[in-house]
């Protein structure tokens, strides 16, 4: 399935870093990012993350929360945010339900290898719950600006 801008957000409800706990009810009312990433802790996903920690302040000023979506159990993840700081809440998916649910799910290849995989993906759900914006296969250099400059157009 492929989700496009004026879906209505798949719902979710996932433990998150820090001992909390993220759905879609909970983010009623609220806009935010939903990010899918491989694996905490490695380059491409540290990069990422720690984009989106220095974007935080300024996505905040446009109401805009950030939650980033992983089928890491929760002690690698609660590692991975200790390590770097990381304030805004990472999600376990273990099962890959929500990753499913969200399209991010996809064959990819290294080392000329193909396997299956979390494919790195970036969602700006609006207030309403409906998807603003979708970014796959991101490239994370530049990608928080690109996602602070459409959280900005979001008003």
């Amino acid at each position: 399935m492929t989700l496009t801008p004026g879906d209505a957000a798949p719902d979710f409800d996932m433990p998150a870093s820090g001992g909390r706990h993220v759905s879609l009810s909970g983010m009623r009312g609220k806009a935010f990012v939903l990010y899918f990433y491989p694996k905490a802790d490695t380059t491409g996903c540290t990069k990422e993350a720690c984009a989106f920690q220095e974007a935080l302040p300024q996505l905040g000023g446009h109401g805009v929360e950030v939650i980033g979506v992983s089928k890491d159990p929760m002690k690698p993840i609660e590692k991975f945010a200790a390590k770097y700081a990381l304030s805004f809440p990472l999600a376990s998916d273990e099962g890959g339900d929500v990753i499913e649910r969200y399209g991010c799910w996809a064959e990819k290849a290294m080392y000329g290898r193909k396997y299956m995989g979390t494919e790195r993906t970036t969602f700006l759900i609006d207030a309403k719950g409906k998807i603003a914006q979708v970014w796959r296969k991101v490239s994370v250099a530049g990608h928080a600006a690109e996602v602070l400059r459409a959280a900005a157009a979001l008003g």
